[in-house]
């Protein structure tokens, strides 16, 4: 309802463009505006324009320079970086390479920090020079110098950060494009061209909104109207529409990411039901879940079904694993009687509080009821069913990730004992032990070996996840967008961008 009066309040007579603001449906409401603790895709999508990282990857998910301007290997163990000259922060102090230390040492080392998993190899950080630092690792790294294409590589201020504290996600201070104006939590985040910004040529944009409108129909509508010149994460069956819209234009790629179902099996007193104890119960669940059908019924058949975390067009793809298996229902209830299980098993699952994951934990509602579960929806808003995943508060819960170029960054977070984002709290040594050293091996046939070995224990054994489907990012923009293209991570890159 809220979007629907949005998009009545909007239709309004249209300025002229050039003091237009580019105006961006989001899916979802972000989390904190805090690079060190977000996690949500959404927050992805605003950091975009907001804090610029040392690095970035291209369309072919080559690394490429940002705030760095290069780097090399001292030796297997010494990562050198130098930093672009001459950038600045959005409060007029030089990013250099104190701040470089500054940043990463947060990410490392603060209470509750998502990219403390990613960086764990980081043993020592040293300044050089205003413009050069180097990073020194515990052991070789193949994964490493990827994480810092990411949220672990932004830099933010450290007068800003020692000023705010927690509270720095509040007004964020970066060194990116745009500033940070204000927030209006479940509705709108304003950022404004940075007209110190080190590539300020190549920003045509004057100002940035983001609008969170969780409802898909009323996102469509807002940009139909005119209300949104983009709409991020559309949905593939308003693809058909959208196209014959003459005003409108579409930009797809396959996601690195994925939908999985997180099974709680030791963080907390809901972690003690069969369900969480007993790894027969998970995959005879899983056995009774139709993942093609759901894909169909719920995306038009255009997402790709999958039981691992790397896509198929990855070179990191575990083609080992073989296909995806299709329902079950015998083994499903053979599966509950091998573990005694007094049906109906009960479980809650949580549920984003949106119409197609909404029908999504219907439609695996009604298939696992016929193998004897007694399956309840919990929907939440995502951040905070985020939330209350990190604290335990869940027995299954439905998310996804949004991927990174490296499997490392798709893998890790989740399956090791360390992993930042491993809410179920799983923990295997032989599966640590394999992560740990993947991340330390270079050749790739040795890497891919090595998690498949990891994927046989925690998955094919311990069930202690269940991998859905691969999404295809779908972005939606009026014709007076112009030069926006379609990226792997999903990602809108503000560069070049201009509006009609």
């Amino acid at each position: 309802m809220r979007g629907v009066l949005m998009l009545l309040a909007l239709l309004a007579a249209v300025a002229p463009a050039a003091g237009q603001p580019l105006r961006i449906g989001l899916k979802d409401d972000p989390d904190i505006l805090d690079p060190t603790l977000a996690r949500t895709f959404a927050s992805r999508t605003v950091f975009i324009g907001l804090c610029d990282k040392l690095f970035d990857v291209d369309d072919k998910l080559g690394l490429v320079p940002q705030l760095a301007t290069g780097w090399s290997w001292a030796d297997q163990r010494t990562l050198r970086i130098t930093l672009r000259p001459g950038v600045t922060f959005h409060d007029g102090r030089p990013m250099d390479a104190e701040a470089v230390r500054h940043s990463l040492h947060r990410h490392l080392t603060m209470q509750g920090s998502f990219r403390r998993g990613e960086l764990t190899n980081l043993q020592a950080i040293e300044v050089v020079d205003p413009l050069t630092i180097l990073l020194r690792l515990d052991a070789p790294s193949g994964a490493f110098l990827s994480q810092l294409s990411d949220r672990a590589g932004m830099i933010l201020s450290p007068a800003a950060v020692e000023a705010a504290g927690r509270d720095f996600g509040r007004a964020p201070v970066c060194a990116g494009p745009f500033r940070f104006v204000e927030r209006i939590a479940q509705d709108r985040i304003v950022l404004d061209r940075f007209p110190q910004y080190w590539d300020a040529a190549r920003i045509h944009i004057p100002r940035v909104t983001f609008q969170a409108i969780p409802d898909n129909t009323a996102r469509r509508a807002n940009l139909q109207a005119g209300a949104l010149d983009v709409a991020m994460q559309v949905e593939p069956d308003d693809v058909p529409a959208l196209r014959r819209n003459a005003r409108l234009r579409i930009a797809q790629a396959e996601e690195l990411g994925y939908q999985v179902i997180t099974f709680n099996i030791a963080n907390g007193p809901r972690s003690r039901t069969p369900f969480g104890q007993d790894a027969r119960i998970r995959a005879a669940f899983e056995a009774a879940i139709d993942r093609q059908a759901i894909n169909q019924v719920v995306y038009g058949g255009q997402y790709t079904p999958t039981v691992q975390p790397v896509p198929p067009a990855s070179p990191y793809h575990l083609r080992a694993i073989g296909p995806v298996p299709g329902r079950d229902l015998d083994r499903a209830r053979a599966l509950l009687r091998e573990a005694g299980a007094t049906t109906p098993v009960s479980l809650s699952l949580t549920v984003p509080n949106s119409p197609d994951l909404r029908q999504v934990g219907e439609m695996i509602q009604a298939m696992v009821r016929e193998a004897g579960f007694d399956l309840r929806l919990n929907a939440m808003e995502y951040a905070s069913g985020l939330a209350a995943s990190n604290r335990g508060d869940f027995e299954a819960s439905l998310t996804a990730w949004s991927g990174r170029p490296d499997p490392d960054g798709n893998i890790y977070h989740g399956a090791h004992s360390r992993g930042a984002t491993n809410e179920g709290k799983y923990a295997d040594p032989e599966v640590d032990r394999l992560l740990d050293a993947a991340r330390a091996e270079t050749d790739l046939p040795k890497r891919l070996a090595l998690y498949d070995a990891a994927w046989r224990i925690a998955i094919g054994r311990d069930r202690s996840r269940m991998y859905l489907w691969h999404r295809m990012n779908i972005t939606a923009y009026s014709a007076r967008v112009r030069r926006l293209q379609a990226h792997p991570d999903g990602l809108i890159r503000l560069q070049d961008v201009r509006l009609d």
